[in-house]
């Protein structure tokens, strides 16, 4: 049987004296888009936070490709192939959008590739074809999402986790950041997306999981969990 890409057993984590995470289970496979979605407070960007090694785990395994990398420095996670898209896109304001995106290839040597690989992102989101001169604080919201992601993808992951994706962005750019992310999906990325509108995580990945007060309340494919009663009336504002 083929092991996980990532897989995540009886994890706890938490700030100070405060334990958000309660024996958190869970795992994604090789080139598997799967969800994380929940209310506020029921530990989504913790979780995140703890597997990019920006907050250290207290109990529990992580393993990712075969290898324990629970509480390993974020550059030696970001290393093996894990990059972290944050709430909040992070850029790097003062910059153009070249030099943001090319910061997401800093632990690489291989130049060539990384040429070919920022051309692809410049195609897969003209927008910053358009504007890659341009300080990336300039930008809009939605343009500097794609700027984010696209600076992560020059990481060349093999797992994208992506921190509220649709979070203060209007419909018609969610739509478009959503079709480059299957683009990409499409040529075997794994990704885990952390989002807040239900519907949208569901459209976009096949396999969910809902947190809630920091413990997994439920999990399966999406198609399922979108039929789950439960689901629909806590999570969706369905009946």
């Amino acid at each position: 049987m083929t092991k996980p890409l990532l897989n995540v057993s009886n994890l706890t984590s938490g700030y100070g004296d405060i334990q958000v995470l309660w024996g958190i289970d869970f795992h994604v496979d090789e080139g598997e888009a799967v969800c994380l979605v929940g209310s506020n407070g029921a530990g989504k960007c913790t979780l995140l936070r703890t597997l990019s090694g920006l907050l250290s785990a207290r109990t529990g395994a992580v393993e990712f490709r075969g290898g324990n990398i629970k509480n390993h420095s974020p550059k030696q996670i970001l290393g093996a192939g894990i990059v972290h898209v944050p709430e909040g896109r992070r850029l790097f304001g003062p910059m153009s959008v070249i030099d943001n995106l090319l910061t997401g290839a800093y632990l690489r040597s291989d130049k060539d590739n990384i040429r070919r690989d920022l051309e692809q992102m410049l195609d897969l989101f003209p927008i910053l074809a358009e504007r890659r001169h341009q300080a990336a604080g300039t930008l809009s919201g939605g343009e500097q999402q794609m700027c984010a992601i696209a600076r992560g993808i020059m990481g060349r992951p093999k797992l994208l986790m992506i921190d509220e994706l649709s979070l203060g962005l209007a419909p018609k750019v969610v739509d478009s950041l959503g079709e480059a992310l299957r683009q990409i999906q499409r040529q075997g990325l794994s990704m885990l997306l952390v989002e807040q509108d239900v519907i949208t995580a569901f459209e976009l990945t096949t396999r969910g999981i809902v947190l809630d007060s920091g413990r997994v309340k439920i999990s399966g494919a999406t198609q399922d969990l979108a039929e789950n009663p439960m689901v629909r009336q806590a999570y969706m504002g369905l009946v």
